[in-house]
């Protein structure tokens, strides 16, 4: 766990990195609370915390009695959330420095595909 982020967050991130990676498809049960908290050695409160920010977000539903369960278009909503996170985090400030540094458009984006060309030689995967 990340000392820096708060412990629920961190659970709802690794719930949604399930969900990102197949692991946990539309209409899977998630562990419960209680699972999740011995699991990662946190308090149930905490987990429960975590999930219940992924239901208010419409990526689990709770079903009575039953669980919680990965709702449809979960990973759907899950990358897309992700994805305007990644250009705010990280795209932005990334051209805020080309810019500081006088590189052009063109040459950041050569930067960039040399990067991805050097990943793809190591065990980091880039979409294509």
């Amino acid at each position: 766990m990340d000392e820096t982020r708060p412990i629920f967050v961190q659970v709802a991130e690794q719930i949604e990195n399930q969900i990102l990676a197949g692991l946990l498809a539309e209409d899977a049960q998630i562990p419960s609370t209680n699972e999740l908290a011995g699991f990662l050695r946190i308090n149930p409160a905490t987990a429960l915390k975590g999930v219940n920010m992924l239901v208010d977000a419409g990526i689990v539903e709770k079903r009575r009695g039953i669980g919680m369960f990965v709702t449809s278009g979960a990973r759907e909503r899950v990358a897309g959330r992700r994805r305007r996170s990644f250009a705010d985090e990280f795209v932005r400030p990334l051209i805020v420095e080309a810019s500081t540094l006088g590189i052009e458009a063109d040459q950041l984006i050569d930067l960039v595909r040399a990067e991805c060309a050097a990943a793809a030689n190591t065990d980091v995967r880039i979409a294509s």
